[in-house]
C-alpha cells in the first residue's frame, strides 16, 4: 500500500488539529433537545421529536444549564406533571453530545437510582442517535455502560444515593443533577448530602448544578430552602382577552360546585367532562378556557420575585402542575383530586398541595392540650367499638417491665375511635408476657351492631428486646396478622418496604432472613395524629365529624398526658443554614403515643389509605346485614367532663 506524500500527511494532520481546537457551536440545551432528542414509547405518553414549544417553560431554566450561560446553579421547585424529569434529561444528553465532562446524577436511594436508569436513563440512550452513537450498547460484559455508570468519549455519568458519602465523594464533577431532593436523608455524622455533593463540584470553574424535587413539608423542605435563597421566578402568562401578565394560580381556577356532601360526584363529572373549569383573570374578570393554555404559555415570560438575590450566577424557578400543557394534566383533573382528597382526609389534601400546586404543607403545629382531649371523651363502653368503626388494628410498645397495647377501630375517612388500652405487666423475657398477648390478639370486641371483631393486624415495635419479638412475630407466620415494625426518621413515608432480618432461635441457632420488618417514620405518624388531635367536632349533630378525628372513651388523665408527650423542635444546622426538627419528649411517658402510631401503621398495611366510600361500603357489607341497623342519634352530655374508667 502506497504511502501518502509528506505533504498530504501535513495537511492531513493540521486538519485533525483545527477540528479538535475549534470551540464548540453556540448552542443551548433547549436548541440542541429540538434538534436531537428523540422520544420513545418506553419513557414518553407523546413519542417523537422533541419540541420546547409543547412546553415553552422549560426553555429558559434549560438554556440556563447550557456552556453559554453565566448560571451555576438552577433551582427547581415543582408539581407534578410539568417536565422537570425532561428538564434533567434534555441536560444530561446536551452534556454528553456538547459538552463532555464529568456528570454526576443524586437520586434518593441506590434502587431510586436503579429505577431510574432503566425508565429514563437507557431510554434517551436508545432512542436518541446522537448520543447512541456516542454511549456504548449496554452489554453484560461492557464496563463503559452500566447501571450506575455511562462512558463517553470525554466524560462519565455516575448514579449516586444520596445516602452514601462514599458515592457522593467518589469523584470531582463539573456537572451535578440532584434529583427529587425533599426525598435525601442526612447521612449520617457528615451533615447534608446536598451540601456533601456539592464539593466535588469545586475544582470547576465552569460547573453547573441542577436541583429538582416536589416539596413536602414547610420548615423542612430542602427545595423550598434552596428556592429561597435565589431570584425566586414565576412564570406569567398574557390573559387571551385583555393581555394582562398573570400566574395561573389555583385560587381563581372556577368551576361549578355542588354540597358538600356531593363532592366525589362532583369530581366524577369533571373526570368524566361534564363540568369545565375555567381561569378567572386577574383583571378583565374574563373566565379563560382551559384550551386557550397553550397560546398562553407560549407567550410566558419567568419574572423574578427579588431580582436582587443573584440571578446571575443562581437562578429558582417555581412551577406548579395548573401549568401542565393542554392534554396532559388538566385543570379538571386537578380539580377532581383536590375533591378527593377533601374527603379522603389530610394526608391526602397534603400529596394534593404538594403534587399539583408544588408548595409545602404547612403543618398545624403541635397536639392540643391534653385536658382538651380528656375533656371531649365520649360515653361508649371501653372495649366496645361505636358504629363507624369497621376494622380494628392494635399498636404494641415494648418496656423493659410490660407491653402496652391499643386498638383502634378504622371507618369512613380514617375517622377513628380508641376501643381499649391494655397493659401486661412483666419481663418479656417471660413466656407468660407473650402468652397473654397471644389471647389478647385473639380477643373480639363487640360492634354497637352486636357483632365481634376482630383484631385484623397488630403492630408491635422491635426496638427493645429486638430477637425476642423477633421469635414471636416469627410464630404467626405467615400470616399477615402480625407485623414487626422499626422506627426510622426523616424517610417521609408512615410505612416503607419490609426487609427479611435475621432470628435467633431458641436452641441458638441463627434463622436467615426468618422474619419481615416493616419501616415506620414514626414522625410522620405523629405529624398526621396531631393534626387530627385538632380537629373540631360539629357543631350540628347531623353533620359528619372531619375525616381523620380522632374519638375516645373515658380513659384517665395519664392516657391523654402520653397521647401529646411530644414535641416537635427546630433546630439550626451549623453552616447550612438550615432546620433539622426532631421530636422530643416534654414528658417521660409516651407509651400512648407510640401505640397509637403503631395501631395506624398496621391500619396502612391494611391499605386503608387507599380506600374510597365504595371500599368502606363493602367492607360494611361483609359484616353482615347487623351493621344495616338505622342510625343511632349520638348522645351528648351538658358536661362532658366525666370521669370514668382510668386504664392506665
Amino acid at each position: 500500500m502506497e504511502l501518502p506524500s509528506e505533504t498530504v500527511a501535513r495537511d492531513v494532520f493540521a486538519a485533525a488539529f483545527g477540528a479538535g481546537i475549534k470551540p464548540d457551536p453556540r448552542i443551548t440545551v433547549s436548541e440542541w433537545a429540538d434538534q436531537n432528542r428523540r422520544l420513545g414509547t418506553r419513557s414518553s405518553a407523546e413519542p417523537g421529536p422533541w419540541r420546547t414549544s409543547r412546553t415553552p417553560y422549560l426553555k429558559e431554566p434549560m438554556d440556563a444549564l447550557s456552556s453559554t450561560s453565566t448560571v451555576q446553579r438552577v433551582v427547581f421547585m415543582k408539581g407534578s406533571q410539568v417536565g422537570g424529569t425532561e428538564l434533567g434529561n434534555n441536560w444530561l444528553g446536551y452534556a454528553i453530545d456538547h459538552a463532555p465532562s464529568p456528570f454526576m446524577l443524586v437520586m434518593p436511594t441506590g434502587e431510586t437510582g436503579v429505577r431510574k436508569t432503566h425508565q429514563t436513563i437507557d431510554p434517551l440512550l436508545e432512542d436518541t442517535p446522537s448520543l447512541k452513537a456516542k454511549v456504548a450498547a449496554k452489554k453484560s460484559r461492557d464496563a463503559g455502560n452500566t447501571t450506575r455508570m455511562k462512558l463517553f468519549p470525554g466524560g462519565m455519568l455516575v448514579l449516586a444515593a444520596a445516602g452514601s458519602p462514599a458515592d457522593l465523594r467518589a469523584m470531582p464533577v463539573r456537572f451535578l443533577f440532584c434529583d427529587e431532593v425533599d426525598a435525601w436523608e442526612e447521612v449520617g455524622d457528615e451533615g447534608d448530602p446536598l451540601e456533601l455533593a456539592r464539593r466535588g463540584t469545586r475544582t470547576f470553574a465552569n460547573r453547573k448544578e441542577l436541583d429538582v424535587s416536589t416539596p413536602t413539608v414547610e420548615g423542612r423542605s430542602r427545595i423550598e430552602q434552596e428556592f429561597r435563597l435565589t431570584d425566586r421566578r414565576y412564570y406569567f402568562v398574557p390573559c387571551p382577552f385583555c393581555d394582562a401578565m398573570q400566574k395561573i394560580e389555583w385560587d381563581r381556577l372556577q368551576w361549578e360546585q355542588g354540597d358538600d356532601e356531593e363532592r366525589l360526584d362532583v369530581a366524577n363529572e369533571l373526570l368524566e367532562d361534564r363540568r369545565q373549569v375555567s381561569l378567572e383573570c386577574l383583571e378583565c374578570k374574563e373566565l379563560i378556557p382551559e384550551y386557550k393554555k397553550t397560546e398562553m404559555l407560549a407567550k410566558g415570560v419567568w419574572i423574578p420575585e427579588d431580582p436582587s438575590r443573584g440571578g446571575a450566577v443562581i437562578r429558582g424557578y417555581h412551577l406548579s402542575a395548573l401549568y401542565s400543557p393542554y392534554g396532559m394534566y388538566s385543570w379538571r383533573q386537578s380539580v377532581a383530586r383536590f375533591l378527593t382528597a377533601l374527603v379522603r382526609g389530610e394526608s391526602a389534601l397534603r400529596v394534593w398541595v404538594n403534587q399539583d400546586l408544588g408548595q409545602t404543607w404547612k403543618e398545624r403545629g403541635a397536639a392540643p392540650p391534653w385536658r382538651k382531649l380528656y375533656d371531649r371523651r365520649e360515653p361508649y363502653p371501653i372495649g366496645s367499638v361505636p358504629e363507624g368503626g369497621l376494622l380494628l388494628t392494635a399498636g404494641v410498645d415494648v418496656q423493659k417491665d410490660r407491653l402496652e397495647a391499643e386498638v383502634v377501630a378504622w371507618g369512613l375517612g380514617k375517622e377513628s375511635w380508641s376501643v381499649s388500652y391494655e397493659v401486661i405487666v412483666g419481663d418479656p423475657g417471660a413466656s407468660e408476657v407473650w402468652q397473654e398477648l397471644d389471647a389478647f390478639l385473639e380477643r373480639k370486641f363487640e360492634h354497637e351492631s352486636g357483632i365481634m371483631l376482630p383484631i385484623s393486624i397488630l403492630a408491635i415495635d422491635s426496638g427493645y428486646a429486638t430477637q425476642t419479638v423477633y421469635g414471636w412475630v416469627r410464630r404467626y407466620a405467615p400470616s399477615p396478622r402480625v407485623m414487626a415494625i422499626k422506627g426510622r426518621d426523616n424517610t417521609r413515608i408512615l410505612l416503607g418496604t419490609p426487609t427479611l432480618v435475621d432470628v435467633r432461635l431458641g436452641d441458638g441457632r441463627k434463622l436467615s432472613r426468618g422474619v419481615r420488618l416493616w419501616p415506620v417514620d414514626s414522625g410522620v405518624g405523629k405529624e398526621e395524629l396531631y393534626a387530627w388531635l385538632g380537629l373540631e367536632a360539629p357543631i350540628e349533630e347531623k353533620d359528619p365529624y372531619p375525616p381523620g378525628f380522632c374519638h375516645f372513651p373515658e380513659y384517665g388523665p395519664e392516657f391523654f398526658k402520653q397521647l401529646t408527650a411530644e414535641v416537635l423542635v427546630g433546630r439550626d444546622v451549623r453552616r447550612t443554614g438550615r432546620k433539622k426538627f426532631e421530636w422530643e419528649k416534654t414528658r417521660e411517658r409516651n407509651e400512648a403515643l407510640d401505640c397509637r402510631v403503631y395501631a395506624r401503621a398496621a391500619a396502612s398495611a391494611l391499605g386503608i389509605d387507599r380506600f374510597g366510600p365504595q371500599d368502606w361500603e363493602k367492607i360494611k357489607a361483609s359484616l353482615g346485614s347487623a351493621m344495616a341497623r338505622p342510625r343511632k342519634k349520638r348522645k351528648r352530655k351538658e358536661d362532658s367532663r366525666w370521669h370514668g374508667h382510668n386504664r392506665t
